[in-house]
């Protein structure tokens, strides 16, 4: 499933190959995973162009040039690829862009994804996006704006950081080694967190965070031009690496169940007081 990493480097592969290019035509195949009919979406996109595209959690937000912002959620997983248009009908696929350079932007959803189109003016309050938390990285997302996001919470941290209404973006692939660099146990409760370890929570994310990006997203997920991202299994610091010896301390990884989803751990770096 993408998380921010791969929407940020989603994002950067659309402003650098897609930006500025009008589009020639949208087909849909899948109404399920838009909320426009095909002939809406040519309507109201055709000859318009991206101006940029910028992440929010594990959404790519897309504003046109015709007052309309693009929304994309790759959901459970979706080979998203530029392609030629002549190679277009390669592939299975739900959705595509024709854009007037000759490529295709081509969308094969595995499961859940959604590519909306709404009015600039109207996306506050756009229900799949109204309720988001901030976006878990960047220049806003300083360490005194993540305190104030904690500040009279209650329930365990792990369950609050893959709350997208609390913070946008950190999903079940990145948390493990993040609160592992924050010496956190997932069911650690949000009051007993000191100020130090909240900032090194902060740091924990963020360094997770520009180190994938930084190597193109995660190495089970491909970008728009087919090749892999380079954030691989030798990156995991403790993460799905289930009898493993910790990389500080050289105990054996744990695998737990954490409420709805599974959580991996180290028991003598990531105790729970």
């Amino acid at each position: 499933m993408p998380e921010l990493p791969e929407i940020e480097v989603l994002c950067k592969s659309i402003n650098r190959s897609l930006k500025g290019i009008p589009v020639e035509g949208i087909i849909v195949k899948q109404p399920k995973c838009t909320n426009l009919t095909q002939r809406e979406w040519n309507r109201l996109l055709r000859e318009a162009s991206i101006l940029k595209s910028y992440p929010h959690g594990k959404w790519a937000i897309n504003l046109t040039d015709n007052e309309h912002l693009l929304l994309l959620n790759l959901g459970m997983g979706c080979s998203l690829l530029l392609v030629p248009q002549e190679k277009l009908e390669e592939k299975k696929y739900q959705f595509a862009f024709l854009f007037e350079n000759g490529k295709a932007l081509r969308f094969s959803f595995w499961w859940f994804g959604n590519v909306h189109l709404v009015r600039e003016r109207k996306f506050k309050e756009y229900a799949l996006t109204s309720k988001l938390g901030p976006h878990a990285y960047g220049r806003d997302f300083t360490v005194k704006r993540f305190k104030s996001l904690l500040q009279g919470r209650k329930g365990a941290i792990k369950q609050f950081l893959l709350n997208q209404k609390n913070i946008a973006g950190i999903g079940n692939a990145y948390i493990h080694d993040i609160l592992f660099l924050a010496k956190l146990h997932p069911f650690r409760a949000i009051p007993t967190l000191r100020e130090r370890e909240i900032e090194a929570l902060h740091k924990a994310i963020v360094d997770i965070f520009s180190k994938s990006i930084k190597l193109g997203g995660a190495f089970w997920e491909y970008n728009i031009y087919g090749r892999k991202g380079r954030y691989d299994a030798g990156c995991l610091l403790i993460g799905y690496r289930e009898g493993k010896p910790c990389p500080a301390c050289a105990t054996s990884v744990e695998k737990i169940k954490t409420g709805s989803t599974t959580g991996f751990i180290c028991p003598r770096c990531q105790k729970l007081k």
